[in-house]
């Protein structure tokens, strides 16, 4: 089953459609039963139309990266606390 940690990391991408058919199965899988990933994404949706719609330059993708992991590890800091 896919974890809290390895949703963030491929949250992106599933947002993106680059998964395959598999991954974007477990990634709705894991949304359907975990309110937290399914806020994060939502989120990252959100954010990436308002940087879309106002931004005139393109936002570097290492940015990107870094954000995502960021977040990744401030949700599995966050599931740790809370076990």
């Amino acid at each position: 089953m896919l974890m809290c940690r390895d949703l963030a990391v491929v949250a992106s991408d599933y947002i993106d459609g680059e998964l395959s058919p598999g991954q974007r199965l477990s990634v709705k899988v894991h949304l359907m039963m975990c309110r937290h990933c399914r806020a994060l994404v939502n989120n990252l949706r959100n954010s990436a139309t308002v940087l879309q719609k106002h931004s005139s330059q393109q936002v570097n993708e290492d940015y990107f990266r870094r954000v995502k992991l960021n977040i990744a590890q401030a949700l599995q800091d966050s599931r740790d606390k809370n076990s």
